[in-house]
């Protein structure tokens, strides 16, 4: 049987018009731009399948059927995660390569990483909630939950960003090109005191191999032992790659490629209102692809 003979260009049409949104919901879920683009063709497929007629809302289908399934699959990734070699970094998401674009926290490396923090359920009921618009009523749906127990899942997703509140700013994209400029210009010169002015005093730097390729197992936090690691290892190793500077996970970051132009590293950044606060190096091959 043919399930798709009465998919008309106009639901076609109205896929489309979802899809932008539907990636943004599932990507800030998953933290996995692979699986965000295996979740939309599922979606796709059912939404193919799917009688018109059954469905008042597509918006609201669409979106329940997105936020079910990955609920579903970040529940089945929870031993993987906690088994992961080293650090966990979400894919790097490459969303243009126009520089003007302002920055969107919500996308950044260490917001997700906030997220990853939350269940499942608080992690999608926060999304909607708060970054989606979405109102009670429609998230119980979504969830299969009561609206009161929808509501306590977005209040004890804020408590985890709100403490975090550094995770919640943002700076002009004007002002990371500057800063990015200065830090690869540090780099390359193997410049450590410029580089000491460029980093704010409790730096974070953390790496991602996925135990594929060489990376700390564990973040280093302050500027001494970031710096440190720079003199030791970094200076040389970043100075044979080429650099390409891209908006990565909402803000500028770079793109690391070797003598054969292979994509190796990405590099995503967190800044507060001067300097650089967090610096996230995304090695695993797997995850570059």
């Amino acid at each position: 049987m043919n399930t798709t003979t009465n998919f008309s260009n106009e639901d076609l049409k109205l896929f489309q018009v979802s899809r932008t949104f539907l990636f943004g919901l599932a990507y800030r879920l998953l933290g996995s731009v692979h699986e965000t683009e295996d979740v939309l063709q599922e979606i796709f497929i059912k939404w193919q399948q799917q009688p018109k007629q059954d469905i008042i809302n597509p918006q609201a289908w669409l979106t329940a059927v997105c936020t079910r399934h990955c609920i579903d699959l970040l529940r089945s990734h929870h031993k993987s995660r906690t088994e992961y070699i080293g650090t966990w970094l979400p894919d790097p998401y490459d969303q243009s390569e126009d520089l003007s674009i302002e920055s969107d926290y919500t996308l950044s490396t260490a917001f997700l990483l906030v997220l990853e923090k939350l269940s499942a359920k608080e992690r999608a009921a926060y999304l909607l909630h708060d970054i989606f618009n979405f109102d009670y009523i429609e998230i119980s749906e979504f969830l299969q939950e009561t609206q009161s127990y929808c509501r306590q899942l977005v209040t004890r997703g804020r408590k985890h960003i709100k403490a975090e509140p550094k995770i919640l700013s943002t700076l002009p994209t004007s002002r990371q090109l500057v800063l990015l400029d200065a830090f690869k210009h540090a780099v390359h010169s193997q410049n450590i005191g410029r580089l000491k002015e460029l980093l704010s005093e409790d730096i974070l730097f953390a790496a991602d191999g996925g135990g594929k390729v060489s990376a700390i197992r564990h973040p280093f936090i302050g500027q001494s032992n970031v710096l440190r690691f720079f003199e030791r290892l970094l200076f040389i190793a970043w100075n044979e790659l080429s650099w390409k500077i891209c908006l990565l996970n909402g803000n500028l970051g770079f793109k690391l490629y070797d003598h054969n132009q292979t994509y190796v590293t990405a590099i995503t950044f967190s800044f507060n209102q001067s300097q650089i606060s967090d610096i996230y190096v995304l090695r695993n091959p797997e995850k570059l692809k």
